[in-house]
């Protein structure tokens, strides 16, 4: 689920009966839902990508890693450029750069331009993004801005249940004989109506004192990230040379030239990439460790999953997209749950019992992955599945309130967006870290026979490291507040009346 980076900026008073917010509101929620479904549908069809096109397991790797990298880098500047050029402008940007990239890995010849294109597609999202429920926050007024946001929350939803659904499907439909390209293929139409329609229907909007560009604080992260996965990747496969220990070694040394940067330039021109202050309020720090954290175990825990059900067990993608059904159903529910009854009443204990749940389905999962071997049934795998998207429900949900809870209001923006990137960058990490947790177990030459039984192992191995992510979570969960913070002055959540001195932002027509 991506947050996002909204422009801590008071709302413009949108025209009473305008029918066009509406539509609008239709355009940039298939744009969130797009971007939601394509995260999900390309885990479904990564075993048929990997056999039809000879990928090798580091490529398959980078198709997903690749988006989640160049999400994360570009999410910030994604938002400051929406605050800066108006939102409108660069959403459609986004989208048409979107569709373009979506075109590019549908037609890609080949793995390296799969990953590439993946990469772009990544990028032109983090453009899109952000500018979500920044024209939202523009278009509504305040009164209505609480069913829209309900609305918004069930597109997430159904973004998650149904995108392994339509990926499963789209690849054993083998439409037109394109085997996977359909996953890509079907944002193309998606994409031109929105961007006709967006052009047309969307009201331009923009910040009144948007932050500044820092370019050269999302190069340092970037190359940081790409110093510690890229060896994270290959390692395996190379024999784990020397120059890749030296290259993750040196990714501390960049981060740590990224927090001297960020610092200085904070003090220079109050517009840094990462607002540092953050990191003193004890359950922001907290929660963005949770965030990422969490984000590891997700990107291990998915790819390893579709690869053990559709490689190691030789099923099917529409076998595997509907055993995840129960998974995607239990997160759905629960996170309703959570939010609306729960975390009212308990607090922080929600949380925590969530990531103890999710603990709990992993570690289920784990027995019955290691009982009944290549003989498992989707029927077997339906309990610990529940259990776990329970878990996840109860944590994914009412995280990033708890999070942003403690935040001072001025830092509001660049907090929730900082959540966001810190979540993709943690999912990115994940799915480097497969090469290490799963394929690190897999023999490199396997005879066909021996390939079901060792991805059970490779599974079962993997689980056990999710299970411990989970307890270091639920361990970093005691530094959040006992009690999300609600309509305190001064709180992120309060965001209703402009704050003293700032002005209406800027509605461009």
């Amino acid at each position: 689920m991506h947050s996002t980076d909204i422009a801590h900026a008071p709302i413009p008073r949108p025209v009473p009966g305008d029918r066009r917010r509406w539509f609008a509101l239709a355009i940039v929620m298939t744009a969130a839902f797009m971007d939601l479904v394509d995260v999900t549908i390309v885990n479904i069809a990564v075993p048929s990508i990997q056999r039809d096109e000879g990928a090798t397991f580091s490529q398959i790797q980078w198709i997903t890693a690749g988006y989640a990298l160049a999400f994360a880098a570009g999410l910030v500047t994604g938002g400051r450029l929406g605050d800066i050029h108006g939102r409108k402008r660069v959403f459609l940007v986004g989208i048409g750069g979107f569709t373009v990239a979506s075109a590019l890995c549908g037609f890609a010849v080949n793995p390296e331009m799969l990953v590439a294109s993946r990469i772009l597609q990544g990028a032109m999202a983090a453009l899109m993004v952000p500018q979500v429920l920044s024209i939202v926050h523009a278009t509504f007024p305040a009164h209505e801005r609480g069913k829209v946001f309900g609305l918004f929350g069930a597109i997430v939803g159904l973004g998650a249940v149904s995108g392994p659904l339509l990926g499963a499907l789209l690849t054993e439909g083998n439409l037109f004989g394109l085997e996977w390209r359909p996953i890509f293929l079907i944002n193309l139409p998606v994409g031109v109506a929105a961007l006709v329609l967006g052009s047309r229907f969307i009201t331009e909007s923009k910040a009144p004192r948007a932050l500044k560009l820092d370019l050269p604080g999302v190069a340092l992260v970037t190359l940081a990230l790409l110093m510690l996965l890229y060896p994270l990747t290959r390692g395996r496969e190379l024999g784990w040379p020397v120059w890749g220990y030296v290259s993750m070694a040196g990714a501390l040394v960049v981060f740590a030239a990224l927090v001297a940067y960020e610092r200085a330039k904070g003090a220079r021109d109050g517009s840094p990439l990462i607002e540092l202050s953050l990191f003193r309020v004890k359950s922001f720090a907290a929660g963005i460790a949770v965030q990422t954290v969490f984000g590891v175990g997700l990107g291990v825990f998915f790819l390893v999953w579709t690869l053990y059900m559709q490689i190691g067990l030789g099923w099917s993608a529409l076998r595997a997209g509907l055993t995840g059904v129960p998974f995607s159903v239990a997160v759905s529910v629960a996170a309703g749950v959570s939010v609306q009854q729960l975390v009212p009443r308990f607090g922080r204990k929600v949380l925590q019992a969530g990531a103890l749940v999710m603990m709990a389905g992993v570690l289920i999962y784990l027995v019955e992955a290691d009982r009944y071997g290549l003989g498992i049934t989707s029927w077997q795998m339906a309990l610990p599945l529940a259990v776990m998207g329970v878990g996840m429900g109860l944590v994914v949900a009412p995280l990033t309130d708890a999070v942003l809870s403690e935040v001072p209001r001025e830092h509001a923006g660049s907090a929730s967006g900082l959540i966001n990137t810190v979540q993709q960058m943690g999912n990115a990490l994940g799915l480097g870290l497969v090469s290490v947790v799963f394929f690190g177990v897999i023999d490199e030459k396997l005879a066909p026979a021996e390939v079901g039984p060792a991805f059970v192992d490779g599974f079962t191995h993997a689980l056990g490291w999710v299970a411990a992510v989970l307890g270091v979570i639920f361990l970093l969960m005691f530094a959040l507040p006992k009690r999300p913070a609600q309509h305190v002055e001064g709180a992120a959540g309060v965001e209703e009346t402009p704050a003293v001195g700032e002005k209406e932002p800027e509605l461009v027509p």
